[in-house]
């Protein structure tokens, strides 16, 4: 871990106490530690092996990807890959850092930096169909429940539904219109030159051409290996349900009366979307916004609303942090091939 990463991270986390001393500012502590005292700290070790979990089912989701006739990735190597990236994730704006993270993982692993480019894409293209897929199901099955109090946020909401529907629209435009996007996005450039000149467009258009050209080829994997796909699609929604359901034992721990699961997972599914928005590491200020926003409806206490908020980022942002760190300070064992099964 290079020293300005663990700036980043140190940064981060100074963030993350500041924003709750900020939120905390007009809480009665004593009635802070009161809530901390009588917590059920059962229901937070279940908040806990549910972030494990997803975590496991990732790991095994690269080791379907990975996976060859006689062949695929230990157990030990491949679990690496998720908490690496929960790390770089944390620490770059719009988590941007996890996917290289991750092929750097995968290389020093002993995997090929070919087939690791691929795995990796079939695992995010894979993650964001599911993702969206989440959205849409949670805003047909419970969006009525917190419709009314949502307010403004609903068009953070709206925007980050349209960002995600784009991300996927321009993948599938490159996998199954190839020569149409190379076209379609020349065009969109032409109005770049009128502004930084031509000669800057042509590099811009030559760069994205390359992108579009490596990201075609590693989609040739994807659609090969739809069993695959399959199985790591439903493993993924799996995963995700996990990591959504964290909130909610959260509420039980603090003994908040009358929590309806399915709310409390569309919510945090909503929370979700709007962070993702937030081109700060982790959507530090907006997730905290976000989270104190939405869960006031089921707290009207101030001291049991700051200390879930605190609670909820503790278990999906910082112990991601602190296993990410963990797992880069572990020396991989250098594969010359991949163990035989």
């Amino acid at each position: 871990m290079s020293l300005k990463n663990k700036l980043t991270t140190f940064v981060m986390l100074l963030i993350g106490v500041g924003i709750f001393a900020w939120e905390s500012r007009h809480t009665n502590m004593r009635h802070m530690l009161h809530q901390l005292h009588t917590l059920n700290w059962w229901w937070i070790l279940v908040g806990v092996l549910m972030m494990f979990g997803s975590w496991l089912i990732e790991t095994i989701i690269v080791q379907v990807f990975l996976k060859q006739e006689h062949e695929r990735l230990p157990f030990r190597e491949a679990v690496r890959v998720p908490l690496v990236e929960q790390l770089f994730n944390a620490i770059t704006p719009f988590s941007t850092g996890g996917q290289p993270a991750q092929l750097i993982a995968l290389m020093r692993s002993g995997i090929e930096g070919g087939r690791a480019s691929s795995v990796l894409l079939m695992k995010f293209v894979v993650y964001q169909l599911m993702v969206l897929v989440n959205f849409l199901l949670t805003i047909a099955v419970g969006f009525h429940y917190i419709a009314d109090q949502l307010g403004p946020i609903k068009w953070f909401i709206i925007f980050g539904m349209v960002i995600h529907v784009t991300v996927i629209a321009g993948l599938l435009l490159v996998m199954y219109c190839y020569g149409f996007t190379k076209r379609m996005v020349a065009a969109l450039l032409v109005p770049v030159g009128w502004v930084l000149g031509e000669e800057r467009r042509l590099k811009l258009e030559a760069r994205a051409e390359l992108k579009i050209d490596s990201f075609y080829e590693e989609s040739l994997h994807l659609k090969r290996e739809k069993k695959k796909v399959i199985k790591a699609s439903l493993l993924t929604l799996v995963q995700l349900l996990m990591y959504y359901s964290v909130p909610y034992f959260v509420l039980l721990a603090l003994h908040v009366p009358q929590v309806n699961f399915i709310r409390v997972i569309v919510m945090h599914v909503m929370i979700v979307m709007i962070v993702s928005l937030f081109p700060i590491p982790g959507g530090s200020g907006g997730a905290e916004y976000s989270f104190s926003r939405i869960f006031s409806t089921f707290m009207s206490n101030p001291a049991q609303l700051v200390l879930a908020m605190l609670l909820w980022r503790v278990l999906t942002y910082y112990l991601g942090m602190v296993c990410g760190i963990i797992a880069v300070g572990i020396q991989p064992h250098r594969l010359t091939k991949i163990d035989d099964e």
